[in-house]
């Protein structure tokens, strides 16, 4: 077994636990950790039996920060990772992305790492824009991979066949054995590179999906999950780039014709460099005023053109493979009061609290934004009604939990209502709508959710 060395706990880096934390840190033995033994360059698990990679480098940051010590169990793969965390062989998982299969019986951190998802294919293969366009496509994973529960669900028009190992996956595309792989982009660009396979190359972006990677903690250990996420939050945005840089800098070795390299240098070097500088600001300026365009200034969350955007493409995908789809209009309670009693900048301190604590609470694959004013909406794709109002109470409880620069209690109410056949976006905001009145209506800080057109129920009450 391996152990990470032992820190005194509530003293690096600001970390404050609770007089709960700190006796789980100094009187807990050893944390159980499982891995994936063979996701280069994320994780792995080298010959001497060590937990290596990006994945690692981060755990042990945490560690170092809470006093925790994870003790490594080896598996053979990420399936048998998976199945021994079912079963209570460990008490967690190192990173994975967070579904709703996972959650029946994982809680989850914040994230450590978020990286795209983007389709790896051969070079003549078209871009993807859309993947519910294609048509007899195979689409080859690893076993027991997130993205392969998700392509499965939202498009069955693609042909999912599974192996081993990231490499063979990747091997299959690049021997015409399959027509793509969806994977991380870090880890897309490490084995292209590292295999040398520049027959392949990234051919777009998984709409709306982002490896959000995370640890996932047995549901009994809240106490557990809780420390890990302020080990976590500790984590920098240089410290994360470092620990990629170590693992996913590679040199390739080619070949070159080093006088024929000097005089095309001489004859156009300094052309291609002005050619790309303004490129490079051109593409930048652009992809900056698309950002803001669809960014709420004030939040940082999707405003109400970006929303309307994914809004149509998750309705449209939902009614074309007969998948739920659900939506939560959420409103903060008497928020006029907070803007006449404190002034507008506390009314906007307090949208960016809320906005915050919504975002921190949601699923992976759901999306908000602000809808306007105090108002914002939730997209919950592959989500009956039933699971939307689990989604709404949590957002509704973490809300009520939040620190607001008030420092007091404030609630916020919610509609639900899940995607009919046949109907239009515009209704199903109706509906949401009518339901959000309603929970304004009986009393605020509670959640409820419409049937049907005109009937109203589900209503969930305060807690």
């Amino acid at each position: 077994m391996a152990f990470f060395h032992l820190f005194p706990a509530a003293v690096c880096l600001g970390v404050e636990l609770t007089a709960a934390e700190v006796e789980y840190v100094r009187g807990h033995g050893p944390v159980t950790m499982c891995v994936d033994p063979d996701w280069i360059p994320f994780e792995w698990i080298n010959e001497a039996g060590e937990h290596e990679g990006i994945a690692a480098d981060l755990n042990r940051l945490v560690a170092e920060r809470t006093g925790l010590r994870f003790e490594l169990v080896r598996t053979r793969s990420w399936d048998e990772s998976l199945a021994l965390s079912k079963e209570g062989g460990c008490q967690v998982l190192s990173f994975l992305n967070q579904t709703p299969e996972r959650e029946k019986w994982l809680l989850f951190t914040e994230p450590l790492f978020s990286d795209p998802n983007v389709f790896i294919t051969r070079e003549e293969h078209p871009f993807i824009a859309d993947p519910g366009d294609l048509i007899d496509e195979t689409i080859v994973f690893p076993s027991g991979t997130s993205m392969e529960e998700i392509v499965r669900h939202r498009y069955p028009n693609l042909a999912v066949r599974t192996v081993g190992t990231e490499n063979e996956a990747i091997g299959m595309v690049s021997g015409k054995q399959a027509d793509m792989t969806l994977r991380s982009l870090i880890v897309a660009a490490y084995t292209i590179k590292k295999e040398g396979l520049f027959n392949l190359k990234i051919a777009g972006q998984l709409p709306n999906y982002t490896n959000n990677l995370r640890m996932g903690v047995v549901r009994d250990e809240p106490l557990l999950r809780a420390i890990l996420d302020k080990g976590i939050r500790t984590i920098s945005r240089q410290e994360r780039a470092r620990i990629v840089n170590e693992h996913v800098s590679i040199n390739v070795q080619t070949v070159v014709d080093y006088a024929l390299a000097v005089k095309i240098l001489l004859g156009f070097g300094v052309l291609a460099i002005v050619g790309f500088y303004w490129n490079y600001r051109l593409k930048a300026h652009n992809a900056e005023l698309e950002r803001i365009s669809r960014t709420d200034a004030l939040t940082g969350l999707p405003n109400r053109l970006s929303l309307n955007a994914v809004f149509q493409a998750e309705s449209t995908r939902a009614k074309r493979y007969g998948h739920p789809l659900s939506i939560i209009m959420l409103d903060i309670d008497h928020f006029k009061m907070v803007n006449d009693e404190l002034g507008h900048l506390a009314g906007d301190a307090l949208l960016v609290a809320i906005a915050q604590a919504i975002r921190k609470t949601i699923r992976d694959c759901d999306v908000v934004g602000r809808w306007g004013g105090e108002e914002f909406l939730v997209l919950c794709p592959e989500t009956d009604a039933t699971g939307a109002m689990l989604v709404a109470q949590r957002i509704r409880q973490a809300v009520r939990d939040a620190a607001t620069p008030a420092r007091r209690a404030h609630t916020i109410s919610g509609g639900v209502a899940e995607l009919a056949p046949d109907e239009t976006v515009d209704a199903l905001l109706s509906r949401a709508d009518k339901a959000l009145y309603r929970a304004k209506d009986t009393g605020r800080d509670r959640v409820c959710g419409v049937e049907k057109e005109g009937e109203t129920g589900t209503e969930a009450e305060r807690t």
